[in-house]
């Protein structure tokens, strides 16, 4: 049985990367508005409280999360490419989804703010260098250090799992219960 967190399985990264696999990974990057935009086309407001499993966050509540999470992502990637091997501030997701804007505030504020971002970050991307992309940054919760091409196979990965954690959402069906933390 497969688990209900990762409808499209968990995250693998495995180096080196070729060119077109970075170039697959940005245009995944670049459609990540438009796909989350779409998955939640036609949705009322208590479609928005379905959950993707049994104790998930709701759809609303992983809608902003992508927002908030590719934000992070966006300045992760500016500090590795402008400071020597930064340590970057983890945050707590769970908490962040919490908050009063990610239970209540319509979806469509955080598609407009991944459209704009992603805009911004996907230029930043596609004119990296080879040596740009093999720039690290400390990640207090991981080990080790990490690459901006892990970030960014990180990323293609993340919005693609979250749009797909919305189609099971829409297809499940399911209502209530205390959301856990998510991995």
């Amino acid at each position: 049985m497969s688990d209900p967190r990762y409808p499209l399985g968990p995250f693998h990264f495995e180096p080196p990367v070729e060119a077109a696999q970075r170039r697959d990974w940005i245009d995944r990057i670049a459609a990540v508005p438009a796909r989350l935009g779409a998955a939640l086309a036609g949705l009322d407001p208590a479609d928005l409280e379905l959950r993707y499993r049994e104790g998930g966050w709701t759809i609303r509540q992983v809608a902003h999360h992508v927002a908030d999470s590719h934000l992070n992502a966006v300045v992760r990637t500016r500090l590795a490419l402008t400071e020597e091997r930064p340590t970057i501030k983890p945050y707590d997701e769970a908490a962040w989804a919490e908050l009063l804007d990610a239970r209540t505030a319509p979806v469509e504020a955080s598609v407009r703010l991944l459209e704009v971002l992603h805009e911004r970050w996907v230029i930043l991307l596609r004119g990296m260098s080879e040596d740009d992309f093999a720039r690290t940054f400390v990640h207090p919760q991981q080990s080790g250090e990490r690459t901006l091409d892990w970030l960014v196979a990180l990323y293609a990965w993340h919005g693609d799992h979250h749009v797909a954690q919305i189609a099971q959402a829409r297809d499940a069906g399911i209502r209530g219960g205390a959301p856990e933390p998510r991995p």
